[in-house]
């Protein structure tokens, strides 16, 4: 949200000063149509570039990052996305009802997990080996057991293969469940604190509210 906030503020700002420019040159001076619009699309790309730049260090300022380190979390959301267009390519491969289930279970919360780093790049450290191993064991092993269930050998070996896959997805899916809880639990404390704030602000307030409705029943 914030990243599509941010363009439309970019351009919204560059377009008016690249095309007053353009006006700008194109009667206050000497230069002809070809080289004012020339001009215009150098002017609005630089424009668009350097807001970009200084809204990227804002924004790394307000999160308490350095640029690089914002960076670094980008690249590694760019390629959890690129390794979850992959697991979802494996729909279509799986054959059974279970598999199938695994499969959008585990895509579900991979999703929710690169959604939340990416509105909170900090919370990324909170769930680095989701990026780093646990998003990767799920692409591989799925796509092992696509692999093995197409195959048209049915024989024992392949069956306990599957079977010992299929059991390894489980436990990958409960790692990604975990991690999701990782992702979210300062969000939970913090949550907890502002309802004992509200808790214990409200109890303080109540017995001035009870002595009071009690002053007015008793001048009834």
């Amino acid at each position: 949200m914030t990243e599509i906030k941010h363009f439309f503020m970019r351009h919204f700002i560059a377009v008016p000063i690249s095309f007053g420019s353009w006006i700008y040159l194109l009667f206050g001076t000497s230069l002809n149509f070809f080289a004012a619009t020339g001009l215009l699309i150098v002017i609005y790309f630089a424009s668009s570039f350097t807001i970009k730049q200084i809204q990227i260090q804002s924004m790394t300022k307000k999160l308490g990052m350095k640029r690089s380190e914002y960076n670094y979390i980008k690249g590694q959301l760019h390629e959890a996305r690129r390794k979850l267009k992959r697991l979802n390519s494996y729909y279509g491969k799986v054959r059974s009802v279970q598999a199938f289930r695994q499969l959008h279970e585990m895509n579900l919360l991979s999703r929710k997990i690169i959604n939340i780093v990416k509105t909170n790049p900090q919370k990324f450290y909170q769930v680095e080996n989701f990026f780093y191993a646990h998003l990767d064991s799920a692409v591989e092993l799925t796509s092992k057991y696509s692999i093995l269930v197409n195959q048209p050998l049915k024989d024992k070996e392949i069956q306990v293969a599957l079977q010992d896959t299929r059991e390894t997805l489980n436990d990958v899916s409960e790692q990604l469940e975990r991690d999701l809880r990782n992702a979210i639990s300062s969000d939970i404390e913090t949550l907890k604190m502002e309802i004992d704030f509200v808790d214990v602000t409200m109890n303080k307030n109540k017995p001035l509210l009870e002595m009071k409705g009690d002053t007015d029943h008793d001048r009834k």
